[in-house]
């Protein structure tokens, strides 16, 4: 396990615009090319969190992910975001992970943020995603799945020596200015709580239902301090985490090794 160079992008993504967005996040991206393993686009990244944006999902075979793709490639980077993707089960918020070599996982929100009708429209996924990178094991989540600890719990696995079962929670989201104080705050709960490192990506500006979202991205340590936050500003930041910082943590207090045992049901 080596460092790993992490880049978050917190953009003001257009309302409803795919080919717009694309094109403003690979120019915000392309000089990170060669300077950065991995990098982090925000939720719904093609559209804004809109119920109406369903309209125009894309499935797999479509220009977006083909774009992520391509991102990847170019960058010689893992390029991870969240988007609208219609299958035969229905669509799904669902967050890409492309790596330079081909590679394309993905993980879809479990959480549906009800308040405001997503669930009516959308469909919830129900598999816990961990995806390896550079020798880190990473888990995926999308925005609401912040607010939900059981479903984010790190914990040992025996197949993997009593190892955690991930270094890095990453978090694409659309979170309102409004609550900017719950996303700051479960940010590093989550971090403080599993021993790992967090990502948070949330977007900037005024949607097209009148939002406005004040960024507040952040990359957490294992103790729940900040390494970087970022304002109510567009901004590209890239920030070396540690590995061995974080093992010497685990090996000096294993926590994780006192939770309670539990299995995820849907």
């Amino acid at each position: 396990m080596h460092n790993l160079r992490v880049s978050i992008v917190q953009g003001e993504t257009r309302w409803h615009d795919p080919a717009g967005n694309r094109e403003y996040y690979a120019q915000l991206i392309v000089p990170l090319h060669g300077t950065t393993d991995l990098v982090v686009l925000p939720e719904t990244f093609t559209s804004g969190f809109s119920n109406d944006a369903i309209g125009n999902a894309e499935t797999m075979d479509g220009p977006t992910v083909a774009w992520i793709r391509e991102q990847a490639s170019k960058l010689d980077a893992a390029v991870t975001g969240s988007v609208q993707l219609r299958t035969q089960e229905g669509v799904f918020n669902r967050m890409l992970f492309a790596t330079p070599d081909g590679g394309l996982t993905h993980y879809d929100k479990r959480h549906l943020f009800s308040f405001a009708k997503e669930h009516e429209r959308y469909a919830a996924g129900h598999e816990r995603v961990v995806v390896e990178w550079k020798g880190w094991n990473i888990l995926l989540q999308v925005c609401y799945d912040l607010r939900f600890p059981v479903f984010s719990r790190n914990f040992t696995d025996a197949a993997r020596d009593g190892l955690p079962n991930y270094d890095l929670a990453l978090y694409v989201a659309n979170w309102p200015s409004a609550r900017s104080y719950p996303w700051k705050t479960l940010l590093r709960a989550r971090a403080i709580e599993n021993l790992s490192y967090v990502v948070g990506v949330n977007r900037v500006g005024t949607d097209g239902n009148g939002l406005h979202y004040s960024g507040d991205s952040a990359i957490i340590d294992f103790l729940g301090h900040p390494l970087s936050e970022a304002t109510d500003e567009e901004v590209v930041s890239t920030m070396l985490l540690q590995a061995a910082p974080l093992i010497e943590h685990r090996e000096k207090f294993p926590a994780l090794l006192d939770g309670d045992g539990f299995a995820l049901l849907e």
